[in-house]
């Protein structure tokens, strides 16, 4: 009976130990890209989403944000040239359509906005000349900067290379964004 206690108390201690490790890289900062979803099929774990669009207002709510976006789709290559045609009444198909300038296209049809809560440590990024040029200018910013931003079109000490028309990324858990980051439109 004792010979058989130490195999499984050690296969007991092995269990919590990849249990332990798995807590650890689940609990990641999910700003990280280290922390992205290692499921099969590569999709966001369930509630996690990333959204392109428009900030419409970004307002200071107790111990947060509450941000009012309005969502659009970022459309690239062959998604993107029917879509231009399409809105453009040119019917072509999806092989010979013609390309949309810089391999993007956004479609924003609703306007409708929602509602995020956005924590004071958000991870922010706008785009500035003085930004890291390998990531296009971004530059971190507050979230009370980006605030100010929305509200002014500017902030103390941040000189935006474009402004915040050009749309930009959310990565939300549920109902919080994790990280806000400004797209860059040539």
């Amino acid at each position: 009976m004792r010979r058989l206690a130490v195999p499984v108390l050690a296969a007991v201690a092995v269990g919590l130990l990849v249990a332990l490790v798995l807590v650890a890289l689940d609990d990641r900062d999910s700003t990280s890209p280290a922390a992205a979803p290692a499921d099969a099929g590569g999709l966001a774990a369930p509630g996690d989403q990333a959204i392109y669009g428009h900030i419409a207002s970004l307002r200071r709510a107790g111990g947060h944000y509450e941000l009012r976006f309005d969502p659009a789709s970022f459309l690239s290559g062959v998604t993107a040239n029917v879509a231009a045609a399409e809105d453009q009444g040119t019917p072509c198909r999806a092989a010979s359509c013609p390309p949309v300038a810089n391999d993007n296209y956004a479609v924003d049809e609703s306007h409708r906005l929602y509602t995020y809560v956005v924590p004071r440590g958000a991870h922010v990024t706008v785009i500035t000349n003085h930004g890291n040029p390998a990531q296009l200018g971004a530059t971190p910013v507050t979230v009370a900067q980006l605030a100010q931003i929305v509200a002014n079109g500017k902030a103390p000490g941040v000189t935006l290379f474009e402004t915040l028309d050009s749309g930009v990324w959310i990565r939300v858990h549920i109902d919080t964004v994790r990280s806000l980051a400004q797209q860059y439109r040539p």
